[in-house]
């Protein structure tokens, strides 16, 4: 609590008061209706605060609370899925790709961003610029959305397992490539509901999502039957790209009509086979 012992009194009041109300992140409007003073010399306060590092600023009007055990942090930002719930300007957004990977287990690495999924577009703010992506989805497809607690009191909408992995294999660039969305299967496999992921690939439609999905699943030997029955039906004629993020360059063979430019062995040496 070194921070707090050097603050003054009108601060300090402010960041206890803020605490008391479980405020931690607030808006301009709080903080004027704690302390009773005008705009500007609000503003004056809690600019002094940002370059103290008492608080950090989200975006223009709204601002977190550093813990004081963090006051040297740089870029402190709180809890990263909040922080993007504070500042998406759209109340159908949802932490998807990538962050949604790291909430349900499918990664072994530190989350480093926040992907986050708004059918409203908006530009990320300066203060979050290197932190936060918003992704533009539509608005018919922010479905497969649960409200998750990600901390005591807090919660917001993420994309549940299955949904995150019919994400993933539409969008392997959002998600670290095709090789850690396989692993990431693999990691989750006994969780996976796959009845509910047979009904999300007919509800998204998309024939190289099922390609994608049944050539993973056969590649890791995950035998769920009726999935991979129905996943078949989208194979067509054209060839896709296994990955879009690597050169098309074929490795391995398959019935999918996808252009395996990843490999087989690769994937299977991530999982330990």
């Amino acid at each position: 609590m070194g921070n707090m012992k050097t603050l003054g009194k009108v601060s300090a009041n402010l960041i206890s008061r803020l605490y008391d109300e479980d405020k931690t992140i607030f808006e301009i409007d709080d903080v004027q209706w704690i302390l009773s003073k005008n705009y500007n010399d609000t503003t004056d306060l809690l600019s002094r605060l940002v370059k103290r590092k008492v608080i950090t600023r989200l975006k223009a009007g709204k601002f977190l609370i550093i813990p004081q055990e963090l006051g040297s942090a740089e870029h402190y930002m709180g809890n990263w899925y909040v922080a993007a719930r504070e500042v998406v300007n759209s109340s159908l957004y949802y932490i998807a790709f990538y962050s949604a990977m790291h909430y349900w287990g499918m990664l072994t690495q530190p989350l480093i961003k926040i992907f986050t999924a708004t059918p409203k577009r908006q530009i990320v703010p300066l203060e979050m610029r290197d932190k936060l992506i918003f992704i533009f989805v539509k608005e018919k497809s922010t479905w497969g959305i649960k409200e998750e607690w990600v901390t005591k009191t807090e919660k917001v909408r993420i994309s549940d397992l299955e949904r995150t992995i019919i994400d993933a294999v539409a969008h392997p660039q959002y998600c670290g490539g095709i090789t850690e969305i396989a692993k990431g299967i693999w990691l989750v496999k006994e969780r996976i509901d796959y009845e509910r992921l047979k009904n999300y690939v007919d509800k998204y439609g998309k024939n190289v999502v099922a390609k994608r999905l049944g050539y993973i699943l056969e590649i890791l030997k995950i035998e769920q039957t009726a999935l991979l029955g129905q996943l078949k039906k989208y194979i067509r004629k054209r060839y896709d790209l296994f990955d879009p993020a690597l050169p098309g360059e074929k490795i391995d063979k398959n019935n999918w009509h996808l252009i395996d430019n990843v490999g087989q062995r690769q994937i299977l040496n991530l999982v330990g086979h």
